[in-house]
């Protein structure tokens, strides 16, 4: 069998139905993580779903334990057809977000898959389980069609932790440092820059959760009593925020802001168009840095965000003064960022303007990484997109988003090469969550162009290196 008829084949496997059928399965699992909780269907998932799944194709799979109690199970799936062949490592995750059940459509539930033509509605079917059964699919066929033999090993790392945060997940890559050797990292995960091209991005922008608080007294008092004489946690609030993030969404201090955008940066996104989908929100005019265009903004520059704000009760206000107020914060981030230090920066800057008693606890943090885009795996995986679906593909340097791709990126050093196969008006993490069905064959056939690519003898990156090396 040749590249084409597998790209024909796993197409097939599309429009006949079986990959609705697989979805469909998957969606079903209520792996929810960041409700608090571990639910046993986190680790019933691993063992009933994907692990018969795999084996059959030969891979010797363990369920293992996260030492973090937060975290959910962790799945090691390995297929070593060569201990001197080069080893690929892939990655998914097989749990969601909570499902917001009752506020989904009339006639849509995040736990059946429900397609309405194009829209393939369910949770997790763009983030992860529809990406993963992509991704796992079109390597099934691709060994399909290589009658068993890839030219390559491969590892699988399924995590059920994502959504909270990846608990556990650094620990796990450290202990078993061993096993998960690889010379590249191929995944999915996360939106293309528009539904209709695929995209291939290198890495992604840190974040740190950071939430900002202001406890005044023990109990509220009365507005009309006490107001003027009291001081206002909520006010005292809204006023060092102002000191970190102006009007316009502008960072005001120079501690969290990264270097500029380099000229190579730049190039690559000149011709990235940002919020082009008929689902995207309107871009607001004038807002952020000044001077970047909204790929660069995305990509090459960081945001600070206030995600939610409490004082009192907004749903039912009082005549009172209440006696706390907190902010959530989020700094999303790229690489060159002195993100290690950002709580003591955020101190340092609050206490400067006077707002010593505003307090600041640290909450997820994961770390920025990009790919060199003079990396030789960089060009290779363009090439081998633009053949199977027909059409250039846009590189995005980094996703706008987080990942734990710094696990991967720096501490196991990888090179990493990330197809997504969402869009971004997808509704991830909210009701009515959505796959679009043209995207995941897109995806399929770029997924399996890309498996088969690499098994060849020539034109991919590590073949002279590695075989020199083995001998």
């Amino acid at each position: 069998m040749n590249r084409e008829q597998l790209i024909k084949n796993v197409q097939h496997y599309f429009d006949d139905g079986r990959f609705a059928t697989d979805l469909h399965r998957r969606v079903a699992w209520r792996t929810e993580s960041d409700t608090g909780q571990v639910p046993p269907t986190l680790r019933t998932y691993l063992t009933d779903e994907i692990v018969p799944w795999l084996e059959p194709w030969g891979f010797d799979c363990q369920v293992l334990d996260n030492a973090d109690p937060k975290g959910g199970p962790l799945l090691l799936a390995r297929r070593v057809e060569d201990p001197f062949l080069p080893t690929v490592m892939t990655y998914g995750h097989g749990d969601v977000v909570n499902g917001q059940d009752s506020q989904w459509r009339e006639g849509l539930s995040p736990w059946e898959l429900t397609i309405e033509d194009d829209r393939w509605y369910g949770r997790g079917t763009a983030d992860n389980k529809g990406q993963h059964t992509v991704s796992l699919s079109a390597l099934a066929h691709t060994l399909q069609a290589r009658k068993g033999r890839l030219g390559y090993n491969v590892t699988l790392l399924m995590e059920m932790g994502e959504e909270a945060g990846s608990p556990g997940l650094a620990a796990f890559c450290e202990q078993h440092r061993d096993a998960l050797k690889a010379d590249l990292f191929v995944a999915s995960d996360g939106p293309r820059v528009s539904a209709a091209r695929p995209t291939l991005f290198l890495g992604s922008r840190g974040a740190i959760n950071f939430s900002l608080t202001v406890r005044s007294r023990d109990k509220a008092y009365h507005s009309g009593n006490w107001g003027g004489v009291l001081a206002n946690p909520a006010t005292v609030l809204t006023h060092a925020l102002t000191t970190l993030v102006d009007a316009k969404g502008r960072i005001l201090v120079k501690g969290l802001l990264p270097p500029a955008v380099p000229a190579k940066l730049r190039t690559a996104l000149q011709d990235v168009a940002i919020g082009t989908g008929a689902d995207d929100p309107a871009l607001t005019p004038g807002w952020g840095e000044p001077g970047l265009t909204p790929a660069e903004q995305l990509v090459g520059w960081n945001t600070l965000e206030v995600l939610a704000l409490g004082a009192g009760n907004a749903q039912r206000p009082i005549n009172a003064i209440p006696s706390q107020a907190v902010a959530h914060c989020q700094l999303r981030f790229v690489v060159g960022t002195d993100w290690h230090n950002v709580e003591a920066i955020v101190r340092e800057h609050l206490d400067a303007h006077g707002f010593a008693d505003v307090a600041i606890t640290v909450g997820m943090v994961c770390g920025a990484t990009r790919l060199d885009l003079h990396n030789p795996w960089v060009d290779w995986a363009l090439a081998s997109l633009e053949a199977s679906a027909g059409q250039p593909a846009t590189l995005l340097p980094n996703l706008a988003g987080s990942l734990p791709n710094d696990i991967f990126a720096d501490q196991l050093g990888l090179p990493t090469l990330w197809v997504p196969h969402s869009y971004p008006a997808c509704a991830q993490h909210a009701p009515n969550e959505h796959l679009l069905g043209s995207v995941a064959r897109e995806g399929l056939a770029v997924m399996a162009g890309l498996f088969w690519d690499l098994g060849e003898s020539q034109g991919t990156p590590w073949k002279e290196g590695r075989i020199k090396a083995a001998a």
